[in-house]
């Protein structure tokens, strides 16, 4: 009896290296150290299950794989209950055939729960499934054209091949096939209100249950994922033939190996600086909690023997858009920006506006000089703006992308545009947000509603003005849809498209229209620098940096709404979008009430931005989908709806903001 208690208490105490530490310390082993100590070191990755799984919809995507699976056995275990979850799917592998949800195996310290396992006899299936998109049809390849992994589904595959490990090394007679369940860009959805079937059920602020309001595959008439066998790429992981990094030298096994055990003795790994690893580094300190240390800090102190004074000099890794970065801290050593000379990074210069080295270099320079001026080639962007005629329209889209879609006949990932707000910059100086359009409509595809909402407000005249290039990525993606569908205007349409935008290079159609939308963050980026941006291009940085800037801004915006000639359709007269406190303007965006409570925007946006390869708002795209639900109530809808269409207000003035600081330096 003792032995048995003390055998309990062992496992109790035992540090599992799990697939997600895994794959942790293969980004960088020093981060083993860091995790799963909340109270002591900051982590600005998102630690909330609920808001993470909600954002990336990947516990969607693995309830309707179960559907696949109607004899599949739950093993019914909670986080930290390693040997309920073992001692379960033991007893489960000692049948002859099963199917297992979660099974779990242990191998030493090592521990590993799979998405779907089917045995027969001594075969097994590994399904690992992700929110991850693919398409059979065209000549995927996992293994780039030099051979080696692609980078965007590496960590995929080494997962896989952990998991296979140590089911390998718990039951060495059995023989295992790997599998990725992915979402098929060619199958489409047989019923509306697919991607609502699936819910979570939340307890606090931590996600509990997956809902499922379905309950096989018939109901739904059948799926949209697909199996990929991948047992080969799994073969040349653990063989050797990929390593995840040049930096991780360890073979498949040895590296396993040594994770494992230093993860067991708790003990920090020096690894050397990676620039990739750690610019992405999430245990730098967090400004809402001091108390915390930064594990990043430890680190650059710890490798290039710095003293804290000396490492808030200005880093490569602030730089934009530095791909060189990696190569200059490897092999040269490099980690400040004044150790920089143009000798080990020249400047390429192109005519007419800022280039990206001159870009970085201007980045560099005020950064090292502490000089706070702007630069700006005023010359050059009066000659872009004598281009633009007025009316001056001024849009913004919100879309929404997801693994299961919302509409019936639409495909995992389509693209779906439900909102956009429109300001008009009249000739006589005044400023109007001439329309918004927004559907929240459970089950209703709003694509084409919303390029003819669009085609009304912006009319044939005016120079129309985007921010980055997101909304000609959906005008493109819509154009493909009306090109497909039986609308009875569907040319029409199509044919606007083309009128204000240009074709992108994959485009079987080729055109660029006569009032193709201007980029206002590449006229941004071709003629104008501010170091308050810290070298970022994004609107939520550059507005606050020219509201800062700009007198002509402050003098107009600290006044209400009521006292300036500038229309709202969200917010009352006596609103300001400028406010001050003790002295320092406050950004904007801060002073809107979230999309959600509670949760931090820019994280969300983060979350979402990461996977497809998405760059529209996470906020945006999670309210979407829960405005999607037909039980939602009047008050819950009304709420989110409102703080979406606040949100988009402000990016489209925003834009103007920019306009008007624009033509306040060079006119």
């Amino acid at each position: 009896m003792y032995w048995n208690l003390f055998f309990i208490f062992l496992i109790l105490l035992m540090r599992y290296l799990t697939k997600s530490r895994y794959k942790l310390g293969l980004e960088c082993p020093s981060k083993l150290f860091y995790t799963n100590k909340p109270k002591e070191y900051a982590n600005m990755k998102l630690d909330d299950p609920f808001l993470l799984a909600l954002a990336n919809g990947g516990f969607q995507v693995e309830a309707l794989a179960r559907l696949e699976y109607p004899n599949g056995i739950l093993v019914d275990a909670q986080g930290g209950e390693y040997q309920k979850a073992i001692d379960e799917t033991n007893r489960l592998l000692s049948m002859e055939e099963c199917i297992i949800f979660e099974a779990a195996f242990a191998f030493n310290n090592l521990f590993i729960r799979t998405d779907i396992l089917v045995k027969k006899g001594n075969k097994i299936q590994l399904i690992e499934v992700k929110a991850k998109s693919i398409d059979p049809t065209n000549d995927y390849n996992f293994e780039g054209k030099r051979g080696g992994l692609d980078s965007k589904w590496k960590p995929y595959l080494f997962d896989v091949a952990f998991q296979r490990y140590v089911i390998q090394k718990s039951f060495p007679s059995f023989r295992i096939n790997s599998f990725l369940k992915l979402a098929d860009k060619t199958k489409t959805a047989k019923i509306d209100g697919l991607n609502q079937l699936f819910r979570i059920s939340k307890e606090g602020d931590k996600r509990k249950d997956t809902i499922q309001l379905v309950g096989s595959l018939n109901e739904i008439g059948g799926t949209v994922l697909t199996e990929i066998n991948i047992d080969s790429i799994i073969d040349n992981i653990q063989s050797g033939k990929h390593k995840y990094s040049s930096n991780f030298e360890y073979g498949f096994e040895e590296g396993i190996q040594f994770l494992a055990k230093q993860y067991e003795k708790d003990e920090k790994i020096n690894f050397p600086m990676n620039f990739t690893a750690c610019k992405k580094c999430e245990f730098k300190s967090n400004p809402t909690k001091p108390e915390l240390k930064s594990g990043f800090e430890i680190c650059a102190k710890e490798q290039l023997k710095l003293t804290k004074e000396e490492l808030y000099n200005p880093s490569i890794m602030e730089i934009w858009n530095f791909r060189a970065g990696a190569k200059l801290l490897e092999n040269n050593n490099i980690f400040f920006m004044k150790e920089l000379t143009e000798d080990l990074y020249p400047i390429k210069v192109e005519p007419g506006k800022i280039s990206q080295t001159e870009r970085q270099w201007l980045q560099i320079e005020k950064a090292i000089q502490n000089d706070d001026s702007i630069f700006v080639l005023k010359e050059e962007l009066k000659s872009e703006m004598d281009k633009w005629e007025f009316p001056l329209h001024f849009i913004d889209f919100e879309t929404s992308a997801v693994a299961l879609p919302f509409n019936k006949g639409r495909k995992p990932y389509e693209q779906v545009a439900f909102q956009f707000s429109h300001h008009r910059y009249n000739e006589n100086g005044s400023i109007e947000h001439v329309t918004e359009f927004i559907c929240d409509e459970p089950g209703k595809f709003p694509n084409f509603e919303f390029v003819r909402a669009l085609k009304n407000a912006l009319g044939n005249k005016g120079t129309i003005f985007r921010f980055h290039n997101h909304e000609n990525t959906i005008l493109n993606a819509i154009y493909v849809q009306l090109k497909e569908s039986k609308e009875d205007d569907k040319i029409i349409l199509m044919d606007f498209i083309q009128t204000i935008t240009h074709s992108k290079k994959e485009s079987v159609d080729v055109w660029c229209g006569d009032r193709n939308m201007v980029d206002l963050c590449e006229v941004y980026k071709n003629y104008y620098y501010d170091p308050n941006t810290k070298g970022s291009n994004s609107i939520k940085a550059v507005l606050p940096a020219i509201l800062k800037r700009s007198k002509f801004l402050q003098e107009k915006y600290q006044n209400t709404i009521g006292e300036i000639n500038v229309g709202s359709n969200n917010f009352d007269i006596g609103h300001k979008w400028l406010v001050v406190k003790e002295g320092i303007i406050q950004n904007p965006y801060k002073q809107l009430p979230p999309v959600f409570e509670n949760w931090d925007q820019d994280i969300l946006d983060q979350l979402v931005s990461d996977v497809e390869d998405l760059n529209n708002g996470g906020a945006a795209l999670t309210a979407y989908g829960f405005l999607q639900y037909t039980d939602m109530s009047i008050s819950e809808r009304k709420k989110l709806i409102d703080a979406l269409l606040r949100y988009c207000e402000l990016d489209t003035l925003a834009m103007v903001m920019i306009w008007e600081h624009f033509r306040e330096e060079v006119y």
